[in-house]
């Protein structure tokens, strides 16, 4: 399944990994990591806010901002350098955080702080990958990024007065994830971290330390040990370099090989190349279920009308070859009925394998944005051990969506042999009662919404679509037509399978 130079750049052991759920748990955990550094820490994100704090409400832990922990690291350490490295067009953010602006002076001011802007990708592209590597031995790959509005626990209530913005004012509940890794894995994501710095225009690389540094976080309990970890990227072409789409390559692969069921989290659907490789597993009988959980609304003003706009064009195509009721997307809510913003990036496929990282199921994550992903695959190891608790991991997740525990999720899906029916069973359930997963709703599309999902406006497929004429830049060129083709061909066979049926109950 993992293939170096195809849906992988590279393949090595982790000796311990985890899935961390919820930033509440990544930032106890990046702060534990981060406090046990000797030699070099390396930050790579979308955004860095220095004025959040990592660990508030936390009786047992000093609380203390991002931009005073980076400071204090140093200052303790005189052997430590810490390098940051940001998207370039994000950073105009600072101007408008009041104090944020002293912080970054003082960390520029410092010998062994080194923060640089990243605009190395094609105009109209981000920097989109969220990476922290610790002395080369342990490492954070996900979706996370250390910035305001990410902070939630994964009760994600109503009403929790540590979910507010360093002006006080209060955001909603928001679910993400990254994923914990020690190992020789780390020190190649470290190789990776140091080729996006150069790229960026760092002259002198991070150094690398050569001795193992074991600085696993001291609450964070290791589910994997000794596994094969990928590592796939998104590297948009430059006049420099090559486009990488490893990230396409293994949803393709992922879709095309499941056989019982695929559970997807995303902050977006957007990609025609998932649509059309989900469309070929929803064509044949018998294929594997679908589940996506995505938020109710993407974020912003403009966002909105693009990406839920081509999510209702792509899941309404889609749900025309879903003769068997297989593909359902739903949102999270709390308690309360409010939606959970859906921020985490995570791909299960048949408790065999695990995806978590910064790619969505959208066309920049494919094409566009530097992208990062880490994939555990059972088959790779065959450790049956890594089978349980991945099957845990993904009823744990659907679990924490409809408010009951891992084993409630697992003995509905057993009885029923389906993902789905166990989903549908739970979430209207008395034992659920509001937190719960409600399916999604196609909405009416006007006008200007049809026009910005059909020429993947905000979403092209590549640098080279971003001045492509729009004509050519059609979300469902292509597929409508063979879509409609593969409906017409569906419901013939289906028919052709009743008929049989008929026939042998006649004999």
């Amino acid at each position: 399944m993992l293939k170096e130079g195809e849906n992988v750049w590279k393949v090595a052991l982790a000796d311990r990994a985890a899935l961390v759920v919820d930033a509440e748990n990544y930032f106890v955990h990046a702060r534990s990591a981060m406090s046990q550094a000797t030699k070099c820490i390396m930050m790579v994100g979308w955004d860095f806010d220095a004025r959040i704090e990592l660990v508030p409400g936390r009786d047992d832990i000093p609380d203390e901002k991002l931009g005073d922990f980076v400071y204090r690291l140093v200052k303790e350490n005189p052997d430590l350098d810490i390098y940051l490295l940001r998207w370039r067009f994000g950073a105009f953010k600072v101007f408008a955080r009041g104090t944020t602006i002293f912080t970054i002076i003082k960390w520029l001011l410092h010998p062994r702080i080194h923060l640089r802007l990243d605009g190395a990708h094609p105009y109209g592209s981000s920097h989109h990958q969220k990476i922290v590597v610790i002395d080369d031995s342990f490492a954070f790959c996900g979706g996370i990024d250390m910035t305001g509005d990410r902070w939630d626990t994964r009760d994600h209530a109503d009403e929790d007065p540590r979910r507010r913005r360093a002006n006080g004012v209060a955001y909603g509940p928001w679910h993400d994830a990254t994923a914990a890794l020690h190992g020789p894995v780390a020190k190649l994501l470290g190789d990776l971290v140091r080729l996006r710095w150069q790229r960026a225009g760092g002259r002198t690389p991070p150094p690398k330390v050569e001795k193992d540094n074991d600085c696993w976080p001291e609450e964070l309990e290791p589910q994997f040990r000794n596994v094969q970890v990928g590592i796939a990227r998104t590297l948009p072409a430059m006049p420099d370099w090559d486009g990488v789409h490893e990230i396409e390559a293994l949803f393709l692969d992922q879709i095309a090989r499941a056989k019982n069921h695929i559970y997807m989290e995303s902050q977006y659907f957007a990609s025609r190349a998932v649509a059309e490789a989900m469309a070929e597993r929803l064509e044949e009988p018998g294929g594997p279920e679908i589940v996506i959980v995505n938020p109710l609304t993407a974020e912003g003003w403009l966002e909105p009308m693009a990406m839920d706009s081509a999510r209702a064009r792509l899941f309404q195509a889609l749900k025309a070859v879903d003769f068997e009721d297989r593909l359902h997307l739903y949102h999270p809510y709390t308690a309360g009925g409010t939606p959970i913003y859906v921020h985490a990036k995570i791909t299960i496929i048949d408790d065999e394998l695990v995806r978590v990282g910064s790619a969505n199921l959208n066309n920049r994550s494919m094409r566009l944005d530097t992208e990062c992903d880490i994939v555990i695959d059972d088959l790779q190891d065959g450790n049956d051990d890594n089978a349980e608790t991945i099957c845990r991991m993904m009823c744990d997740l659907i679990g924490e969506h409809l408010g009951v525990g891992p084993d409630r999720v697992l003995e509905e899906r057993n009885a029923a042999g389906s993902l789905i029916a166990a989903i549908e069973k739970l979430r209207v359930s008395e034992e659920v009662g509001e937190r719960t997963l409600r399916p999604y709703k196609v909405p009416e599309l006007d006008t200007v919404e049809a026009f910005l999902a059909d020429n993947e406006v905000l979403d092209p497929e590549g640098p080279q679509d971003m001045f492509e004429d729009f004509a050519k830049r059609q979300l469902l060129r292509g597929f409508v037509s063979r879509v409609k083709h593969r409906a017409k061909r569906g419901k013939q066979r289906l028919k052709d399978r009743r008929t049989a049926r008929h026939e042998r109950r006649g004999h």
